[in-house]
This record gives structure tokens, sequence and C-alpha cells, in this order.
């Protein structure tokens, strides 16, 4: 029964997702038609598609776009490792959670488009400015939830794996990780699109290859329906980056109460 209710569910879902779409299309096509935008500015959602679809034909969009999903990677990989290892080390010590508390709370408000000038200094326009972003932005989505897992551990949990003569790197292995993952991994889900949006404006202002650069490059030309194109290009990634992560989450986490109530409902 339940499996029955969650097969008519889904396509509802999906269904109303297609709607949405489609309305909000119509709506674009509208406002400029009946001239309450001027289609200098705002063209048509027809023509933008249309030159979407142009773009999907070309070489150069398919190298901007490989650019951009290249920085994204790279520094997503690096802020999630390196955030992953200081969280489990300093959220695993009281001390240590005391000792860089400050420097902690200190730190991860500043905005990441803040660094950008340091960013140019260091490295010009290549995509190590890029990365200097992604990198910053993502650590700290990472960082946190894990700090959080970290202190999430049951204590009773822990001192019954003690009780049993278990190590530290065993009960790491047995009692803290299996806690913390949950929360890893939706650090990594929110980072991986802070990353997308990091890679988008660094390569928007900075001028380093890939999508963003090329978004500024047509709105410089005027080619404003081939600008609004690569905007929506940037959104289909997004769109396509959320649905892997949550894949990869679901699959990682299918042991973990949460997901499987997910699935029930």
């Amino acid at each position: 029964m339940d499996n029955t209710k969650t097969a008519r569910r889904r396509p509802t879902k999906e269904l109303l997702g297609i709607a949405g779409i489609i309305g909000f299309l119509l709506v674009w096509e509208v406002i400029p038609t009946v001239g309450i935008v001027d289609a200098r500015f705002l063209p048509p959602a027809s023509e933008v598609v249309l030159a979407l679809v142009r773009d999907f034909g070309l070489a150069a969009f398919w190298l901007a776009v490989a650019e951009t999903m290249l920085a994204w990677l790279i520094g997503l990989v690096i802020a999630v490792l390196a955030a992953a290892l200081l969280g489990f080390i300093i959220g695993s010590s009281a001390f240590l959670r005391k000792f860089t508390n400050s420097t902690v709370e200190f730190l991860r408000p500043i905005p990441s488009v803040a660094l950008i000038p340091l960013a140019v200094l260091l490295f010009g326009v290549k995509m190590e400015s890029s990365l200097m972003l992604i990198i910053y932005a993502s650590f700290w989505q990472v960082f946190i939830q894990v700090l959080y897992g970290v202190a999430d551990v049951d204590n009773v949990a822990m001192n019954t794996a003690k009780s049993y003569g278990l190590g530290q790197l065993a009960r790491i292995r047995h009692v803290v990780f299996p806690t913390t993952l949950p929360y890893l991994m939706t650090g990594v889900r929110l980072a991986a699109s802070v990353a997308l949006i990091l890679a988008i404006t660094a390569e928007l202002v900075i001028g380093s290859p890939g999508l963003g650069r090329e978004i500024a490059l047509a709105q410089s030309g005027g080619a404003i329906a081939g600008m609004y194109a690569l905007v929506l290009a940037t959104g289909l990634i997004g769109v396509l980056i959320n649905l892997v992560m949550r894949f990869v989450e679901r699959k990682t986490l299918s042991w973990h109460s949460s997901v499987r109530a997910e699935v029930i409902v």
C-alpha cells in the first residue's frame, strides 16, 4: 500500500515541477511581448531558449562549461578534504574547540567576494583565483557541519566502545564517523552549490576562464539573448549538481533513518 501511494505521489510532484517551469517561461514570454519590460533588456523566453540551443552546438560553450566545472570540482574536493580532516581533529578535542572557537567565528562570516582583490593580487585572472574563493567559501560549509556531527556523538556509545577496549582510531571509525557522516554529507551538498556560485562569481568579476566570463563578454558585446542563455545554462548546471549530490547522499546514507523515512514518505 505504501509503495502504491509513493508511486502515485512521485509523478504528481514531477508534473507540478514541470508545470511550474512552463508557467515561468510563459510569464517570461509575455512580459517583454506586451511591453512591460523593454525586449532589448529582457528578450522573450523563446528567443533565449533558442540561443541556448544554439550554444549547445558550439565547442566554445562546452569549453567554458568544462573550465567552470574543473574549477568547481578541484575547489570542492580540496575544501571537503581539508574541512573534514580539520573538523574531525578539532571536534574530537575539547581544548582545540575552545582554542579555535574565536578564530573560526572571526573568519567564517567574511564574505568570499571580499577576498577577490587579494585573489587577483596573488594569482591574477587565472583559475587559481577562482579556486581560492571556492575553497574558502566551501570549506566552512563542511567544517561547521563536521564539528556539529562530532559534538553529536553519544557519550554512552563512546564509553561503551572504550569499555570494550576499542582504541582511538577504532572509536573514530565505528562510533564518531557513522554519527558524523550525515552531517558531513549535508555539508558536502551545501558546499557543492556554494562552490558553483563562487566559480561563476569569480569568472564574472575577475575574468578567469569559464561561463562567468562568457556571460560578462556577452553582456558587454550587446548579445543580451546570449547572455540570458548562458545564465540559464548555469541554472541547469546548478540543478544537475543538486540532483547528483542528493542521489549520492541517499546512496551513502541508505542505512540512516532520515533517508529511509524520506523514501517511505
